[in-house]
């Protein structure tokens, strides 16, 4: 009897995990052949979610979450260059104005919600806060807020700032190829075999061995900044031959978008339902208003109005990496504002739910 239902349990997960795999690729195909940045992001991501409210979700694990991490933190340290510090100290004021503003805008309207009684004060400042979503649930969780409010709210930003960057992105792109001889060449790309089978091993156990030292060591978004340092450094400083395959960075994509859909189960939609149409405004307004910060960088510092957009879209660092990576922009500028915004709400949000709790206690 145990045996049987067994059996029916791995049949019917078995099964799931086939439709998630099947409409993921789907999705992930149109979104390609429309000429989607990050579609191997969004197709997984849009799958998960809508596997999930239909009850048939699965989750990926959180290990391959935390390999995927590194992974992305693998492909953020190749992206920047070795004048790294030369580009800041060049751009030094507009990252400044952009960090600051964005931080300053999303612990405002995590303020509004509280003061509305639309949420806990805690749960709408983690929530609201523009930083590494799986770091600030970790984060949230040791304050004692409610870490399903602000799984929600973090989550449901992510996909909204995600389905934007690439619309924004999509549009603003005028590429002469068709998007269905880039889907074919990109696709034959996955299949090829890699310049250098040693340098592809030593970049996965690089991804792999520092997200999960990131994790050990409890350092917050530690899973993507420790491979991201160390990827860095070895390639710029220590010339050892290092190697992103495609195939590898489509995995990881597949596994963070699966993830961060699989937060859209049917309970917590109920729990933030009543709540839902103020949360939905709030992070249109963000991402309105830090669409705004990036015109004012376009004005003042001279920065390419895409690369401006996608270096203070409020989203998460992963995210807003896996889209610009895709786009003609200067990646170094979009993740060293990504990476700067990341440390200072790591540093601020504690102190800042801790002394607005106090505020409203008087």
């Amino acid at each position: 009897m145990r045996a049987a239902g067994a059996a029916a349990l791995l049949k019917g997960r078995t099964a799931r995990w086939f439709q998630l795999i099947v409409l993921s690729f789907v999705l992930a195909a149109l979104f390609e052949r429309l000429g989607l940045p990050a579609s191997r992001l969004l197709g997984p991501m849009v799958a998960a979610i809508a596997l999930t409210l239909y009850g048939s979700g699965v989750g990926a694990g959180r290990g391959a979450f935390t390999c995927a991490q590194g992974v992305i933190g693998c492909l953020l340290g190749r992206s920047v260059p070795s004048s790294f510090l030369d580009s800041v100290s060049a751009h030094w004021g507009a990252l400044f104005l952009g960090v600051t503003a964005v931080t300053l805008l999303a612990y405002g309207l995590g303020w509004v919600l509280s003061r509305r009684k639309t949420l806990p004060l805690a749960a709408a400042m983690w929530g609201s806060a523009p930083g590494g979503a799986s770091a600030m649930l970790i984060l949230a969780e040791a304050q004692g807020a409610d870490v399903r409010l602000v799984a929600f709210m973090q989550y449901l930003r992510v996909v909204c700032v995600s389905l934007a960057a690439s619309l924004v992105a999509h549009w603003w792109i005028s590429d002469g190829a068709a998007p269905a001889v880039q889907s074919a060449a990109a696709a034959s790309a996955l299949l090829l075999p890699p310049s250098s089978w040693h340098a592809v091993a030593v970049t996965l156990a690089l991804a792999v061995g520092g997200a999960y030292l990131g994790t050990w060591l409890r350092i917050p978004a530690g899973a993507m900044l420790i491979p991201m340092g160390a990827y860095f450094l070895l390639q710029n400083f220590a010339n050892v031959k290092l190697d992103l395959h495609p195939l590898m960075l489509a995995l990881a994509y597949t596994a963070i978008g699966w993830t961060i859909g699989a937060r859209f189960d049917r309970q917590v939609l109920a729990l933030c339902l009543g709540s839902l149409p103020m949360i939905l405004v709030s992070i249109m307004t963000l991402i309105v208003l830090c669409a705004a910060v990036g015109a004012a960088l376009v004005q003042w510092a001279g920065i390419d109005p895409l690369t401006a957009y996608l270096a203070t879209s409020p989203g998460g660092v992963d995210v807003v990496a896996i889209i610009a990576a895709s786009t003609p922009v200067d990646l170094a500028f979009v993740i060293s504002m990504q990476v700067l915004r990341l440390l200072l709400v790591l540093a601020t949000t504690p102190l800042v739910a801790l002394v607005l709790s106090r505020t409203r206690g008087k």
